[in-house]
């Protein structure tokens, strides 16, 4: 802009532009005019001419010497030829005099211009003073004549000047303005490639944020779509969509049957309220994927304050959510079957007993458990066992309703919570009892798992939260209990919670921890009941434990034996009788009665791993020898694990040990498993001999096994033998040894000794 907004600059550009002019037009006038004055012999005006023309030379070829300088040498040039005409042409040469203030007003400002109209003007004055006072009309005075051409002359003068100035001076200001303008453009240009920059480089980055980015046009009504006017690389990476696709469209296209409704109702409200909102929800990419974005929508407004734009930062947090969803499903869910797992279960169950507690409405828990499970995992394997389980999972969560809680606790055990049964506790458990009917009906049908059938029952607890106050945990034991109590009824079966139900599982529990001390203070001790042959002669005894308290009460053993059974007392129990066993005989072969010792093995204690070793080590710590030993185990044993249950017997039976079937007939054992066992001997269970002989179906079973066992080469021996009638009826069919009341009650080894010694065995008791 320098030299077009600045006045010196102009005037200077001016001034040489009108230097070549006028030597230009001075040299084409002077030529003929030096010729009409050399004729007429005017040699002044010629020399005047040629002069003024090498003035102006040196003035246009000088332009390194000041302008003002050049401008005043420029019009003492002017006043020069002007003078000059007027001294030998006449008052006609007064229009040069006009020159100088006006190009003094356009090249130097008003002041030099006046000046230079004063100086224009008073040469007028002494020129036409000089001339014949007949140019004008005014009489013969040549001063006034002067005077009033000098005045009139200055009156145009000052008219030229004056307007020339004012509008140089206008120009001025113009061109200060101008520069002033230009100078503020140039700024704000400035300021606006800053601001251009600042925004390209805003546009790249949010270009290629790992964040995706969307602006939206804001509209009066937030219900209303709000057109997108921006994506960038991001989002239209994750999604599939370009800008084509996305540009002027609503943000509600991203939604879909994932979307979470009422997360989009809340973003909604926040655009109502005019604030920013957060969210995570799903969102779907143009191939129609789901994924999950966590969202921040933030409001941008304009100069007048309100909402024009919408910003949406989106963060991909599916992979996130898959884990944080895995981490929640191993937490709450079990692996095998998808159900709730215990952990679940009990948050539920705790909602539930809130609600009963709160007066709201009864539930119930249904705690069921399948009967013989371990039978067809150690049978099939645990791939069929898990296979039988999942079915289980499926037929649970088909039987029970949509807001109901069907959840697994672990092995075969799963717990059914049951909801909004209603405030009258007679018709909540008539609605619990005919849903378990449902679940039982439906375990009981055939699963088909690899071309083989298998059946399936349950045994089912229910309890209700029906006194005040009760806990989750009592609940839940409410309900294990009522299961146990119907898998004891026969499997199968549904049992309701009762109140005498806790009392006896206290009993029991109570009578766990005496049984413990019991052991550890000595109060156990060894009974021994002779087994005569059928003429009466001894030819064995069992072993059998007996508790007495301190206090010298009593405890049978058919109450504390399942109690050492449930607690796992049994195996060190067993244990001990062994050893027992061991000294007994020692006592016996001392006394010179050695009869063989028949000591009861519980299966519990018979599947521990190092059962084997523990008999062997026992014998070889008392020196015994292992075939004065019969080991009575239950038919329940052979049940389970059967290939492995035989392997430790065939190895005791190699060892020197015999093994006899307790309580036969009552157990659940194939006949066939007889011939597969290295069995000694049968014991008939009492519950056979009770009515014998006189029950015609006692009788004919005790003469079934009696033939059996005659067939198979086994020794028979039968309990709770009483009566003569027995005696007699046993003598007569297959004379099996016998075990009673009748011959003998159980008692201390000494006093079995000391009955040996008086030889009155035979006799009854």
């Amino acid at each position: 802009m320098q030299g077009f907004d600045d006045i010196a600059q102009w005037r200077a550009r001016i001034f040489s532009r009108l230097l070549a002019i006028v030597l230009v037009l001075g040299t084409v006038a002077a030529i003929p005019s030096v010729i009409v004055v050399l004729r007429h012999g005017v040699w002044t005006v010629a020399v005047m001419d040629g002069a003024a023309l090498a003035w102006l030379f040196v003035l246009w070829r000088l332009e390194r010497l000041p302008y003002t300088f050049r401008v005043l040498n420029f019009l003492a040039i002017i006043y020069m030829v002007a003078i000059c005409l007027m001294l030998k042409v006449g008052p006609v040469s007064q229009n040069y005099l006009m020159a100088p203030p006006v190009l003094a007003a356009i090249l130097l400002g008003t002041a030099p211009a006046l000046a230079a109209l004063v100086a224009s003007a008073v040469i007028l004055v002494l020129g036409i003073s000089h001339f014949h006072p007949t140019l004008v009309d005014m009489g013969h005075d040549p001063l006034v004549t002067a005077l009033l051409v000098a005045l009139n002359f200055t009156c145009v003068g000052a008219l030229l000047t004056l307007t020339c100035g004012t509008m140089l001076k206008g120009l001025s200001r113009s061109l200060d303005e101008v520069r002033g303008f230009a100078k503020s453009l140039e700024t704000g240009q400035d300021a606006l490639q800053a601001l251009n920059a600042e925004l390209r480089l805003t546009s790249a980055a949010l270009a290629r944020l790992n964040d995706m980015v969307l602006i939206a046009r804001a509209v009066d009504t937030p219900d209303r779509d709000q057109p997108i006017i921006f994506s960038n690389e991001a989002f239209q990476r994750r999604t599939g969509y370009s800008d084509a696709d996305i540009v002027g469209r609503s943000m509600r296209v991203l939604h879909g049957a994932g979307t979470d409704p009422a997360v989009v109702e809340r973003i909604v409200e926040s655009m109502r309220n005019g604030q920013a909102a957060t969210a995570e929800m799903v969102n779907y990419t143009k191939s129609g994927d789901p994924y999950w974005v966590e969202m921040e929508l933030m409001p941008f407004t304009d100069d007048a304050g309100r909402i024009s734009h919408w910003v949406v930062v989106g963060r991909d947090i599916t992979e996130r959510r898959h884990s944080a969803d895995a981490i929640h499903r191993l937490a709450y869910y079990d692996v095998l079957t998808g159900l709730p797992n215990r952990r679940l279960m009990t948050e539920r169950l705790d909602a539930l007993v809130a609600a009963a507690n709160a007066g709201c409405g009864l539930g119930a828990v249904l705690y069921i458990d399948l009967d013989n499970f371990k039978h067809v995992n150690d049978a099939r394997g645990h791939a069929t066992g898990d296979a039988l389980l999942k079915h289980t999972a499926k037929n649970l969560a088909n039987v029970v309703r949509k807001g109901d809680t069907v959840a697994r606790l672990g092995g075969d055990e799963f717990v059914v919570l049951l909801d909004g049964l209603g405030t009258d506790i007679a018709l909540a458990t008539n609605a619990a009892l005919a849903v378990s009917d449902k679940v039982r009906a439906a375990l009981a049908d055939a699963v088909t798992i690899d071309d083989q059938s298998y059946n399936s029952t349950a045994s089912i607890g229910v309890a209700l939260p029906t006194r005040p106050g009760q806990s989750v945990a009592d609940l839940l034991r409410d309900a294990d209990l009522a299961m146990y109590h119907a898998k004891a009824a026969g499997r199968n079966g549904v049992s309701v919670f009762e109140t005498p139900m806790l009392a006896a599982a206290e009993r029991q529990l109570t009578l766990g921890r005496d049984l413990s001390a019991a052991f550890d203070n000595g109060e156990l001790s060894m009974h021994l009941q002779l087994q005569v042959d059928a003429a009466g002669g001894p030819v064995g005894a069992e072993m059998l434990m007996r508790w007495r308290r301190g206090d010298g009460t009593f405890v049978p053993p058919d109450i504390f034996i399942p109690v050492a059974e449930t607690t796992g007392l049994i195996v060190p129990l067993g244990l001990w009788v062994l050893r027992q066993a061991c000294q007994a005989r020692l006592a016996l072969e001392r006394a010179g009665h050695p009869l063989q010792l028949s000591v009861n093995v519980s299966p519990r204690q018979f599947r521990q791993p190092e059962f084997v070793a523990q008999v062997q080590a026992a014998f070889a710590e008392s020196g015994v020898a292992p075939h004065a030993f019969v080991f009575e185990v239950t038919e329940g044993l052979l049940v389970e694990d059967f290939d492995v249950i035989t392997a430790k017997m065939r190895e005791l039976a190699a060892f020197g040990i015999r093994f006899s079937i307790d309580d036969f007939g009552t157990g659940y054992s194939s006949l066939g498993y007889l011939k597969k066992m290295p069995l000694y001997e049968l014991k008939i269970d009492k519950s056979f001999m009770r009515d014998t002989p006189h029950d015609a179906n006692g009788t004919a079973i005790v003469q079934t096994i009696l033939a059996m066992a005659d067939h198979l080469g086994l020794r028979v021996v039968a309990e709770g033998i009483e009566t003569e009638a027995q005696a007699r009826f046993l003598a007569e069919n297959g004379r099996p040894c016998m075990q009673g009341y009748l011959y003998c009650r159980p008692m201390p080894l000494a006093d079995l000794i000391a009955r040996l010694e008086r030889a009155t065995v035979a006799a009854p008791v």
